[in-house]
């Protein structure tokens, strides 16, 4: 079986692959100060708890967004699961070309979005991504990858405004009843609910327009369902996108063999 480790700037989600279908798919803050045992007992007992166990994991693959977590995470696969993790990296088999001024600055999130998107729906694509910000990536006919937009995420948003004005609350996103909000909170959620709509229609009608024809739009993260209920501009939502990619990636590469030089292979990272 394949362990999926997909490293956000807010959650990391594990996932098991058994070659047809997710067995499980959990989910924990991100915490560069966690260690590889930490991770390790938390995972165990949801591995148990799932009916499966270490001993099933053959195959690790890890992307990150974060890479003072990787040390650990690559620590965990080495020691707990005695497997060398695929980290997922520009210099691997894609199976697309990157269209960008500098490809290295592009987040590997993004890579494995469009990896998916286009593996799965087809292109030409927009991948909208709801997580920390937010993002749109571009897919051509072919898969490849030719840049996007980056926004502050909805969260983001909210925390900032929060901050920055002093008699404005901390709130959660919901989406309203009116758009005209008769109170401070039911104002604010507007705001931001429907102005997040607005960027996305926005966005999505400018990228089509520049890159002229039709394209999918495809979004993925956890606030994606409520924000697709504002609008129909997003066709079809898929919240296991990243981790696809990261299935998919590991497919196309050979699997990294372990060093019998426990030391040297943690040390030399």
């Amino acid at each position: 079986m394949l362990l999926v480790v997909d490293a956000g700037n807010t959650n990391i989600v594990f996932a098991v692959h058994d070659g047809a279908s997710w067995r499980g798919i959990w989910r924990i803050s991100t915490d560069i100060q966690r260690t590889s045992d930490e991770y390790a007992v938390w995972l165990l007992t949801l591995l148990g708890r799932s009916g499966l166990s270490v001993e099933q994991i053959d195959r690790a693959v890890i992307g990150t967004v974060v890479p003072a977590a990787l040390y650990h995470l690559r620590r965990l696969s080495r020691e707990w699961l005695q497997t060398e993790p695929l980290i997922a990296a520009l210099g691997l088999d894609w199976g697309f070309k990157v269209h960008m001024d500098q490809p290295g600055e592009v987040g590997v999130d993004r890579l494995l979005n469009g990896l998916a998107a286009h593996r799965l729906y087809g292109g030409p694509a927009i991948i909208i991504d709801f997580g920390t910000a937010t993002t749109f990536d571009v897919v051509d006919a072919e898969g490849g990858y030719n840049g996007g937009a980056i926004a502050p995420g909805v969260n983001l948003s909210i925390e900032a405004l929060h901050q920055a004005a002093a008699r404005l609350p901390r709130i959660a996103i919901g989406r309203p009843g009116t758009v005209v909000g008769r109170g401070t909170i039911p104002a604010m959620r507007s705001g931001i609910f429907w102005g997040y709509i607005g960027l996305v229609e926005g966005i999505v009608a400018r990228i089509r327009a520049e890159v002229g024809g039709p394209m999918k739009v495809i979004a993925t993260g956890g606030l994606a369902p409520l924000l697709a209920e504002g609008t129909d501009i997003i066709e079809r939502i898929d919240p296991e996108l990243t981790l696809e990619g990261l299935r998919i990636l590991a497919g196309r590469n050979p699997h990294p063999l372990l060093s019998n030089d426990k030391t040297k292979a943690i040390e030399g990272d």
